[in-house]
């Protein structure tokens, strides 16, 4: 019965923090070796604004389904065990960090390019950047203990 629920779960998790490590390792790499200032902008506008328009639909869903499945199998917090409170913990600080990235320097960066201001834009988009770097770590780190506290 509660098998879509962990499967929502996972996917939500892998989606929001496997996209994450993409842009910084993989993307973000390639961008700065092949594309000038202007055009190194607009891409990451668009990815980032495809991105998050994904992570504002799979974050709901990895924050409801672990409290379905924490309240449906184990009752609540009183029942599991301390993985599952750093991993309610992680993922609200994960909830909280992505917000204020969407909201904060990712529409400054929006702004800034609209205004023509790309000095603005890179230092908004580098504020981006390590928002989502620490974001990826806390991913990573709510991954292994998740791994860790079921072994």
């Amino acid at each position: 019965m509660l098998s879509p629920l962990y499967a929502l779960h996972l996917l939500g998790a892998v989606v929001w923090v496997g996209g994450m490590a993409f842009a910084l390792f993989v993307l973000r790499p390639s961008v700065h070796a092949t594309l000038e200032g202007p055009n190194r902008l607009a891409l990451m506008e668009a990815v980032y604004r495809r991105f998050f328009l994904i992570i504002w639909h799979a974050m709901p869903i990895v924050i409801a389904t672990g409290y379905g499945i924490l309240f449906a199998r184990y009752g609540g917090f009183a029942g599991v065990g301390w993985h599952v409170h750093v991993m309610n913990l992680t993922g609200l600080v994960m909830a909280g960090i992505f917000a204020a990235i969407a909201l904060g320097p990712f529409r400054q960066m929006k702004a800034a390019r609209a205004d023509g201001n790309p000095v603005a834009a890179v230092a908004a988009l580098n504020k981006v950047r390590g928002l989502v770097t620490i974001n990826l770590a806390l991913g990573l780190i709510t991954i292994a203990v998740a791994g860790w506290g079921r072994a």
